[in-house]
């Protein structure tokens, strides 16, 4: 393999059936080594063997948290573990969601809510941007998909319909999406002079195992009018790191066809 394969890393990966999985497998066969960030070895180390059996190069970097400190002992080790890739693609997926009436809420979900989906992404876009601003722009040989682009990197935050609107049982998991939409805007405008595309993708109903163990519906899994894939996501994610400088997105929201917002 060559030695200045670009590096794409993904925060958050959950059991291996979602957003994160989906695009990490995506850009393994695009030609990215892939580092997956996230807590839960078990599912992080079995996509890991799962991409490296199919013949990609990925790497396990487990968490115990999601704090700033762990986040950047992550982003050593991966470039202690692949010295000569550029990262050039990384994405922020974890999350942690609270649905409850707010009365209900307690003080250690909202800092949990805190932590996990807005000091981490701080942190896990620190780590990022530090490494994008050292970089040229990236150009084909690398093997990338965004030779002719005109970017150093590019920076994607997975948000929720909960990013834009609140509603009954959203109080804290809306104000820390909203806190990373805003983070993922400030960015955009900050570091699109240098080259660096920070994107924001709003999504919901997305079809995982969870979500088709609390469903229970066969004919909403096999309907993809109503339900969001993965896959579909994993390629909208490709195609913000294959757009150029003359015309980026910002902000993207997916919906399957019949979903009712």
């Amino acid at each position: 393999m060559s030695s200045i394969r670009p590096l794409f890393v993904v925060a958050g990966i959950g059991n291996g059936s979602g957003t994160g999985a989906a695009t990490a497998r995506l850009f393994a066969k695009s030609g990215y080594r892939v580092a997956l960030i996230s807590r839960g070895p078990e599912y992080l180390n079995k996509l890991a063997t799962e991409l490296n059996q199919a013949g990609a190069e990925a790497a396990a970097f487990p968490l115990a948290d999601y704090t700033p400190g762990s986040i950047k002992s992550a982003f050593a080790s991966i470039k202690s573990h692949w010295p000569s890739s550029p990262l050039r693609v990384a994405v922020f997926n974890a999350g942690y969601g609270i649905w409850k009436p707010f009365l209900e809420i307690t003080e250690d979900e909202v800092r949990e809510s805190i932590d996990t989906n807005i000091l981490a992404a701080f942190a896990f876009s620190r780590a990022a941007l530090l490494e994008f601003t050292k970089l040229d722009l990236e150009t084909a040989n690398e093997g990338g998909v965004a030779g002719d682009a005109r970017k150093r990197g590019t920076l994607i935050f997975t948000g929720a319909t909960a990013s834009i609107r609140g509603n009954t049982t959203t109080s804290a998991f809306s104000a820390s999406k909203f806190a990373i939409r805003a983070l993922s805007q400030s960015l955009a405008k900050e570091f699109g002079k240098q080259n660096i595309h920070v994107a924001h993708s709003i999504i919901d109903g997305i079809i995982t195992d969870r979500t088709k163990s609390r469903l229970n519906d066969p004919s909403w899994e096999a309907n993809q009018d109503v339900r969001l894939d993965p896959d579909s996501i994993a390629k909208t994610y490709l195609h913000l790191v294959e757009q150029d400088s003359s015309s980026w997105t910002w902000e993207i929201d997916l919906r399957p066809a019949h979903e009712k917002w």
